[in-house]
């Protein structure tokens, strides 16, 4: 993503063109001409009132100055990039980043645009996997032998990204593999842009390895128009194909760390539930999302017909990776949440599974289009949202409403569904308030590093009421910017850990009434 004539532009990897939008809401797609649309892993830089872009294996550095219209041009002939970066200095001079390979390097060479994109002296290897200390960028998070781990499963390092704050060059860089569900971006730091280059000992910096959807990794880091940073990753379906994804979207930001360059933050606290756009928060990485609170989360659900082996709870476990499917996609097929008591309702998103769809690529318009009603008894039903005539693809769609409803139940049902699929959701997702008190706070936290100090236990007393928990951590008692969600028990295996330095958690108690943030920060022993 990168910030053009006041408008955000979005490049993906093998997605027929790019989008861009002025509001991070709203997003229209071009179908552009001149520009290696296969190729994995798109990089984008402003460059003197143009954008220019590559992407692996394109071997050419494209331009435009109005990507709007679609038409671009070759700026230069270049070698092979894996994974690429253009990065422009605030001096004037232009860089590239890349690398994607079982542990590493990142390399890096400054490039002159003045002649065609010629590297100007020799590739510099940057920074590597090392993931005996960084337990983070392992493949299995659990192995206790590294050792022999890394003799079969090394890890990718990859999707490099340069961002440049106070002075410091921020190296990102993805590990330890897109395809896995704590996928994440860690940092180097330097004060140079070809180094030398340190490991940010709080890294990584983006990680989500629990909740709805997961995978914070092969990321960039942007600003918008107030000048707030936000970080935009691929996360991971995987059902389908090793490669499913889709984008997440979360704010950023870099706080004082001391004598120490800034300490870079990607919040991913509660990421995956309603947030606020750019221009809506005064301070997006301190408060970015409203006090509304997921209400459907394992609760009593009924359907018109099942696919088998498609259960109608899959819809409401908080697993885009599992959905319920109804037995046919026709319409009036329909899917009932019984939220147990009548609540405050003040959005929902609608996610679709495509369950036994034969649509491949881009299908035009053909989107769903569905009906969402509510019930006091479950008997006699209010409208509340309409998609009759919806011409809008957005199979993950959120819908924020007017003003709250107040329900015990919902029920969402089926008009059209493409691509010959069968009617099928993998989160039907209504959030609010229970209109209940909040839980009490986690006591008796405690937590102890194992003899593979990549990994620790961390566990607390059971909270009455609680839905689940977010066990917060990071290297500092003020310093918790790293978290994993816990369903269903009282305890964590929290892996994934540098083996040096010290760490320290605390336990936050969450239901559909609000969140009790722990206050008993505990080291990790």
């Amino acid at each position: 993503m990168v910030r053009f004539k006041d408008e955000y532009w979005l490049f993906a990897s093998k997605s027929g063109g790019y989008w861009h939008s002025r509001d991070m809401s709203t997003w229209t797609f071009v179908a552009p001409e001149g520009l290696p649309l296969e190729d994995y892993a798109p990089t984008a830089e402003v460059i003197g009132g143009k954008v220019y872009l590559t992407a692996g294996s394109s071997k050419g550095i494209f331009t435009t100055e109005d990507p709007a219209i679609g038409k671009w041009t070759k700026a230069a002939t270049v070698p092979s990039y894996s994974d690429p970066d253009i990065f422009a200095d605030d001096d004037g001079h232009v860089y590239m980043y890349w690398g994607c390979a079982p542990k590493g390097p990142l390399h890096g060479v400054e490039l002159d645009p003045k002649n065609g994109f010629a590297e100007v002296g020799k590739p510099v290897a940057l920074c590597s996997a090392d993931p005996l200390h960084h337990g983070w960028e392992l493949k299995d998070l659990l192995l206790d032998d590294a050792q022999v781990l890394l003799s079969h499963k090394n890890p990718y390092f990859e999707g490099s990204w340069m961002t440049k704050h106070n002075g410091t060059y921020y190296l990102q860089y993805a590990c330890p593999g897109t395809e896995l569900r704590w996928y994440a971006d860690g940092v180097y730091t330097s004060e140079h842009p070809l180094g030398p280059f340190h490991y940010a000992p709080y890294s990584p910096v983006a990680l989500k390895p629990a909740g709805f959807i997961c995978g914070t990794g092969h990321g960039s880091t942007f600003q918008d128009g107030a000048g707030h940073y936000w970080h935009i990753d691929s996360a991971i379906i995987g059902k389908r194909h090793m490669f499913e994804r889709r984008l997440a979207l979360f704010p950023a930001g870099f706080v004082a760390n001391g004598s120490q360059p800034d300490e870079m933050v990607c919040q991913t606290y509660l990421c995956d539930y309603p947030q606020y756009l750019p221009g809506e928060s005064p301070d997006p990485l301190k408060a970015n999302r409203p006090a509304w609170m997921l209400l459907s989360y394992n609760k009593t659900a009924t359907a018109s017909s099942t696919l088998s082996g498609f259960p109608v709870g899959n819809a409401f476990d908080e697993d885009i990776s599992t959905w319920w499917s109804a037995a046919t996609g026709n319409a009036g097929e329909w899917l009932c949440v019984d939220l147990g008591k009548r609540c405050e309702i003040d959005a929902m998103q609608m996610n679709f599974a495509d369950q036994g769809s034969t649509t491949m690529g881009r299908p035009g318009i053909d989107p769903y289009r569905y009906t969402v009603e509510v019930s006091d008894d479950g008997k006699n039903w209010t409208p509340c949202i309409s998609r009759k005539d919806n011409d809008r693809d957005a199979p993950h769609e959120y819908v924020q409403l007017d003003s709250p409803v107040m329900a015990r139940y919902v029920r969402l049902t089926n008009i059209h569904t493409p691509g010959g699929a069968s009617f099928s959701v993998s989160g039907f997702r209504i959030f609010g308030s229970g209109l209940g008190k909040a839980p009490q706070e986690a006591q008796g936290v405690s937590a102890q590093r194992l003899t593979n100090r990549r990994l620790a236990k961390v566990t607390w007393q059971p909270v009455a009421g609680a839905d689940f928990y977010i066990v917060r951590y990071g290297i500092g008692r003020d310093r918790l910017y790293l978290n994993h969600q816990v369903h269903g028990r009282n305890d964590l295996d929290l892996s994934g850990l540098n083996t040096d330095g010290d760490y320290y958690v605390a336990v936050d108690a969450v239901n559909d009434s609000g969140i009790a943030m722990g206050t008993q920060v505990a080291p990790v022993k």
